[in-house]
């Protein structure tokens, strides 16, 4: 209530020089300012947010521009030496072929080579040998033949002298037959025998001779003999030898080389054979030992779903007889444990997927309730705390008496971060 006095002391008041001071005009004034002040605090609050959130966020952009360029130089660094490993690659199998290539053609002139001078040899030997024996043959013609003719030779049997002619012509002519025989790939050896009986009469004629004749003496007979003998068994050699080359036959050392050659290979394989043994015996026993160690570990699996988890192990049980298994595969298992728990994960059942769903929410409560700083004002305007210390020493014990009117009234934007907050602290409360 306010009185109004119309005289003071008899007399009317005086009115006042100036304007009389007004508390609650200056109140909304102070109150608009304050507003206008927070207004403008938030919003400049708000505009270096959004320039700093522009600025994280061109920093962001910056960052992962450079990232980006730095993956783009190491990945053309990388292809860089892809490409360059892969010419050093295509350069060294170049020359690697190269060095191939030449090795091969080094390795083929050298084995033409020796073919060739093998051939050359093989000529030479063949003909040193052809006339040697054909030289031997004329040789013991030229020691045989004078011996016989005197042997035969009379003056009342003058004809007799073609004996000798006859024998050694014979054993000649048939060692020409020899050899057209083997020229033409025929039978030799009739021509052989021939010869063989044609140089036994001519040499027993001459031991015989040499024996009865005083004037040859038997040193001269056994020459003849051996002379008469000598020369068809040489040439026969020969042509023994070229038959042999030229109807394929192999010699004695090929056959026995052959024989080295087989066994060694029969050894090999025989070794071979016992490495792939062993080895099917190794493969064989640890094949053995995994199917005891998965049959070992199969029924401690049974055993322990069988003891913990009977519910479920009677179902998968039925459905292990109904499909004709073995034993509980993990592929029943888990449709058995969908069946009865609902949980496509095995060993999740409802109450342990309800209480970590619980605790998930309680956390990210509490990891997204907005902490703007300590609350070390409300706490100082609190009696002792649990821990024995008073929050009000540090403003002189006991808190002044407030009065509604002394703080300026809140901001907007300050009461709606208020609301938030007292409704996250609630919700943080409640969940814990």
């Amino acid at each position: 209530m306010t009185a109004h006095l119309a005289t003071v002391n008899g007399r009317d008041p005086a009115p006042y020089a100036e304007p009389r001071f007004d508390p609650i005009a200056l109140a909304k004034a102070e109150a608009i300012r304050t507003q206008a002040a927070a207004e403008a605090k938030a919003l400049q609050i708000e505009a270096e947010g959004k320039a700093k959130a522009a600025e994280l966020a061109a920093r962001e952009d910056a960052e992962k521009q450079r990232i980006a360029n730095e993956r783009a130089a190491m990945k053309l660094e990388s292809e860089r030496a892809v490409h360059a490993e892969r010419v050093a690659k295509a350069a060294a199998s170049a020359s690697e072929a190269e060095a191939a290539a030449a090795k091969a053609t080094r390795l083929a002139e050298a084995k033409a080579e020796q073919e060739e001078n093998r051939e050359k040899e093989e000529r030479r030997t063949e003909a040193t040998w052809k006339w040697s024996a054909r030289g031997i043959y004329l040789t013991s013609l030229l020691i045989a033949l004078p011996l016989q003719l005197k042997a035969f030779y009379s003056d009342d049997k003058p004809f007799m002298v073609a004996a000798p002619v006859l024998l050694e012509g014979l054993a000649l002519v048939l060692a020409f037959g020899g050899a057209w025989a083997v020229a033409h790939r025929r039978d030799v050896l009739p021509y052989r025998i021939g010869i063989m009986a044609a140089a036994l009469i001519a040499a027993g004629v001459n031991l015989w001779h040499g024996k009865v004749d005083p004037a040859i003496g038997i040193e001269a007979g056994i020459v003849g003999a051996l002379a008469s003998l000598g020369g068809p068994v040489v040439l026969m050699a020969y042509e023994h030898g070229i038959a042999q080359k030229r109807d394929g036959i192999t010699s004695y050392r090929e056959r026995r080389d052959e024989r080295k050659a087989a066994a060694k290979a029969a050894r090999e394989a025989e070794e071979r054979a016992a490495e792939k043994r062993a080895l099917e015996d190794q493969r064989t026993r640890e094949k053995l030992d995994a199917e005891l160690r998965a049959d070992a570990e199969q029924k401690r699996k049974d055993a322990d779903r069988q003891q913990a988890h009977p519910k479920v192990w009677e179902i998968a049980e039925a459905m292990r007889s109904a499909r004709g298994l073995q034993f509980v595969t993990d592929q029943i298992w888990s449709e058995a444990w969908h069946r009865v728990t609902g949980s496509k994960v095995v060993g999740v059942w409802p109450e342990l997927e309800a209480q970590s769903r619980a605790a998930q929410a309680r956390m990210k409560n509490a990891s997204e309730m907005p902490i703007l700083g300590t609350f070390e004002q409300v706490e100082s305007q609190k009696g002792p705390r649990e821990d024995g210390v008073d929050g009000r020493r540090f403003n002189g014990g006991t808190p002044p008496r407030r009065v509604p009117g002394d703080s300026q009234p809140h901001s907007p934007v300050a009461r709606k971060q208020a609301v938030l907050e007292q409704t996250s602290r609630k919700g943080a409360e409640e969940q814990l």
